[in-house]
């Protein structure tokens, strides 16, 4: 997991092939004014989701996991908290493939980090991750990168 600022995100290029393309889309982009829904960038291997969720408190937030992708994840309203916790500290639960979902409902996250906008989270396949806690409406930008 990282936690960073949009302003250093480039500084994490090196860690996937696929991030350079996301900084250059953010770049060219106004994210807060892009529709709600999907935007493909390359096919199934990178785009993004911009969603509205409603917040909910840490006990109706559950941890997700996802094998194949990998979450950036950019508040762009409101402050978002994101409960983490390894994969490998998880309960064995029932992978969905064809979402590339492992959900874990009721298990407790061992942290909690809150992201303003202008920062970000990025989620890699062994992270454990718990969004939406938070209140009212968040409005996200939610890039999936293959892993």
């Amino acid at each position: 997991m990282v936690i960073d600022t949009l302003d250093n995100l480039e500084k994490y290029v090196s860690l996937n092939s696929l991030f350079a393309e996301v900084v250059k889309f953010i770049n060219e982009n106004d994210l807060t004014k892009l529709e709600t829904g999907k935007h493909p960038i390359q096919g199934d291997e990178l785009f993004v989701n911009i969603a509205v969720a409603h917040g909910k408190t840490e006990e109706e937030a559950t941890i997700e996991a996802h094998r194949q992708m990998i979450d950036i994840q950019i508040p762009m309203n409101t402050e978002e908290t994101y409960g983490y916790s390894p994969v490998k500290d998880l309960p064995e639960v029932e992978y969905n493939e064809a979402k590339d979902c492992t959900l874990y409902p009721g298990v407790k996250a061992q942290t909690l980090v809150t992201c303003k906008p202008g920062q970000f989270a990025i989620f890699f396949p062994q992270d454990g991750h718990q969004p939406c806690i938070g209140k009212g409406d968040i409005h996200k930008a939610i890039f999936k990168v293959k892993a």
